[in-house]
């Protein structure tokens, strides 16, 4: 065991705990965020450098601080480390930098993306993100490509995480999609253009940070802050059939997997539950999805509807004089 502090809030954690995992389980308010990283999948992280920390003391046995600020997603705790993360001011400057690096070349659509409400890009930029930028260079683009049936690809969005070709390389039989060429003109596509219609395929899209994987079946049907978000689960061969159904009225918009505090899924869900069960008589309703409140999706969402307190005779009191103005 080893005890590490961040932000000044110590936690005992097991050898081997990176400083993100330590953080998480201190709370969010000390977490980094993070755009690549994801606990689901093996070997992720390390790609966007947003989780970068300032460690102000090694441990006890050697007490000097890290030269350099450190992914904390890929760094271990060590016993009597001492780590700072919103403290720092190195940190926020490094934050904005990195925030910047990952618009530079990104189109910034949000009024027309399908992802806008749910963006980890967004809540990044928003948090962490500079008003201005220094670039004068026109933005890289990339020609459409048809992927398949469900999964839509938008290019010009992507951060390259690479949480999609981890997804289908560890989820799915058989991956055929992945990064091609180097440098500005590096791009998710698949193999000679092949398209992706594997049983576990539409996990791309949950996995995706930003805009660049959306769900074509659910594409311009409503903004996402007008779904009413419902958990439910069904029988299913493949997966646990735990998922999110998203109401517009009677309408099942969309199937998702549920996600848990840091936006990753709890659970894999297979193309089956999500793309062809879109029927309320095809799931069992649990009842209302918990909703952050700092996400827009909270907006007009209520888990408890108490019944209002009835108006009787008795309740009704007359005004006194002069209360009439008040």
């Amino acid at each position: 065991m080893a005890k590490v502090t961040i932000d000044g809030r110590t936690i005992e954690v097991a050898d081997g705990t990176t400083i993100l995992q330590a953080a998480r389980m201190i709370g969010p308010d000390v977490a980094p965020p993070t755009m690549c990283y994801y606990s689901k999948l093996k070997t992720s992280g390390g790609y966007c450098r947003t989780c970068l920390v300032e460690v102000s003391k090694g441990s006890e046995k050697d007490p000097r601080p890290m030269p350099k600020l450190v992914a904390s997603c890929r760094t271990t705790v060590m016993d009597g480390m001492e780590v700072k993360n919103n403290t720092s001011e190195k940190v926020g400057d490094a934050r904005k930098g990195v925030v910047e690096f990952l618009l530079l070349n990104h189109p910034l659509d949000c009024p027309v993306c399908d992802q806008a409400g749910e963006c980890h890009l967004q809540d990044l930029s928003y948090e962490h993100g500079s008003a201005k930028t220094r670039t004068d260079f026109e933005r890289r683009t990339f020609d459409k490509i048809d992927i398949g049936p469900y999964v839509q690809l938008h290019m010009n969005r992507c951060i390259l995480c690479y949480r999609c070709v981890k997804t289908a390389d560890q989820v799915t039989d058989g991956r055929v999609h992945g990064v091609i060429n180097r440098g500005d003109h590096a791009e998710i596509s698949t193999y000679i253009e092949k398209a992706i219609d594997n049983d576990f395929s539409g996990n791309v899209i949950d996995v995706c940070p930003v805009g660049a994987l959306t769900d074509k079946t659910f594409r311009f049907k409503s903004r996402v802050w007008f779904t009413k978000p419902v958990n439910a689960h069904r029988n299913c061969e493949k997966c646990s059939g735990k998922v999110v159904l998203w109401y517009k009225g009677e309408d099942v918009l969309r199937v998702t997997g549920r996600k848990d505090q840091w936006g990753e899924v709890e659970e894999f869900i297979c193309n089956t539950c999500r793309f062809e069960k879109k029927q309320t008589n095809d799931w069992t309703i649990e009842g209302p999805r918990q909703v952050s409140r700092h996400s827009v999706i909270s907006a007009n969402h209520y888990e408890v509807f108490k019944k209002p307190r009835e108006l009787t005779i008795n309740t009704i009191k007359p005004l006194e004089s002069g209360e009439g103005n008040k």
